[in-house]
């Protein structure tokens, strides 16, 4: 009974098993058919994407590792220019002293490859950033503040129409306050001093201060201090009037606008008045919302590593002249000419012969009735002391060699004293 049953059944049986296989080769036909993500994705934006998440969560040495891989292999790649802007973000990112240096030198590389990008700006101006978060306080080293001064220049003058001047003109003007506190502070102390030579080297800061830092908190102060240091000194007096003169047209509400003019009123010098762009400025500054430094903060102050730059302007063109080299105050100090180089009526400026090889050093022209010596031949010539004949070149060598021989002689004479053998 059992065996014509399963007879019976076995077609079925067949039937179902066959459904059951063609049923699976369909599945694995149509799974065969899907597309495979990972293998189509672009693998040059996997890595990216993947660096840029370690970045986030401040994994910053396998970010940069995996955006180095990226530029490694994938040479020609679209993400290359942003891998290489990313690792330097991360290096700026970090703060310290040597990951800011590294941030320096990588964003300085991107310039070089990628100066055509629009990013090209944003990493100039965080060039001058780097440098900026690494400066000391006006009484410290000046290196830092000096190559974030020259950076943010180089910003404002390459790109004066990118959406980050307005910040890197402020930031240069809180590097230049902290450049002529420090000048300030050094002429300062020259100047309470009072002496003569003391005056000369407060004249050489000051004359900088007033010229390459008009926007300095102190300028006015700068100014008077210039200005009263020329006054004393017989030679210089004739030219403290144009710095008492820029007091009350630049500076007319300053606190030392009476005194100056009233050493105006002293020299027979017409007072001016105040410049109209100089009250634009100052209202303006008025209106800006200074936050004014309590007790506390002023305290704190002391512990911070970084300057104070709460006093600097918001308002007015900075600086962009990198410094000269030559010291405009010399002019000042010798009385012959003022620092634009415009003559005050004085001795002009010669040039006295040197040595052949060396610079020329510049020397006002001496009056007649000096104690110059004229030369025999020439009295119109003064005589150069530099060419000298071969025979005296010999008479001096011969000369030189006999002292030697006396002093090894005597040296001698004085051994055999102590050692008699």
């Amino acid at each position: 009974m059992k065996a014509k049953l399963f007879l019976q059944l076995r077609p079925l049986a067949v039937l179902l098993l066959a459904s059951l296989l063609l049923s699976g080769c369909g599945k694995g036909k149509a799974q065969a058919s899907l597309p495979d993500l990972n293998q189509s994705a672009e693998p040059d934006k996997i890595l990216y994407e993947k660096a840029i998440a370690d970045l986030q969560r401040g994994r910053h040495e396998i970010g940069r590792l995996t955006l180095q891989t990226l530029i490694n292999t994938y040479q020609d790649s679209e993400y290359l220019a942003k891998a290489k802007l990313a690792i330097a973000d991360s290096f700026y990112d970090e703060g310290t002293t040597s990951s800011l240096t590294q941030a320096v030198a990588e964003y300085k590389d991107f310039k070089t490859f990628f100066d055509f990008l629009d990013e090209a700006s944003y990493a100039q101006y965080r060039i001058g950033m780097a440098h900026f978060r690494r400066m000391e306080k006006p009484d410290r080293d000046r290196t830092q503040a000096k190559l974030a001064e020259q950076e943010f220049q180089d910003f404002a003058l390459k790109y004066p129409e990118d959406k980050l001047l307005p910040d890197a003109e402020q930031r240069l003007r809180e590097v230049q306050e902290v450049l002529a506190e420090g000048d300030f502070r050094i002429a300062r102390f020259y100047f309470l001093k009072g002496t003569p030579n003391a005056r000369r080297a407060a004249v050489l800061r000051l004359s900088e201060i007033v010229d390459r830092y008009p926007l300095y908190s102190q300028a006015d102060r700068s100014l008077w201090m210039l200005g009263d240091s020329l006054a004393k000194d017989e030679k210089t007096q004739h030219m403290a009037p144009r710095y008492f003169t820029r007091i009350v047209q630049d500076y007319p509400e300053s606190s030392y606008v009476d005194d100056a003019k009233a050493h105006l009123v002293r020299m027979n010098v017409p007072i001016p008045q105040p410049s109209p762009d100089a009250l634009a400025r100052l209202q303006r500054e008025k209106e800006m919302n200074r936050e004014k430094a309590g007790l506390v903060r002023r305290a704190l102050g002391m512990f911070k590593s970084g300057p104070d730059v709460s006093n600097s302007a918001r308002v007015g063109k900075p600086n962009l002249t990198p410094p000269s080299e030559g010291l405009g105050g010399e002019s000042l100090i010798s009385g012959n000419l003022s620092v634009s180089g415009s003559a005050t009526g004085s001795a002009p400026v010669t040039t006295v012969p040197t040595a052949p090889g060396a610079a020329s050093v510049p020397s006002s022209s001496q009056p007649a009735g000096a104690d110059a010596k004229p030369s025999a031949t020439d009295p119109a010539k003064p005589v150069d002391i530099t060419q000298k004949s071969k025979a005296d070149l010999e008479k001096e060598k011969k000369e030189k060699e006999k002292k030697e021989k006396e002093s090894s002689s005597k040296k001698k004479k004085g051994l055999r004293r102590l050692i008699p053998w």
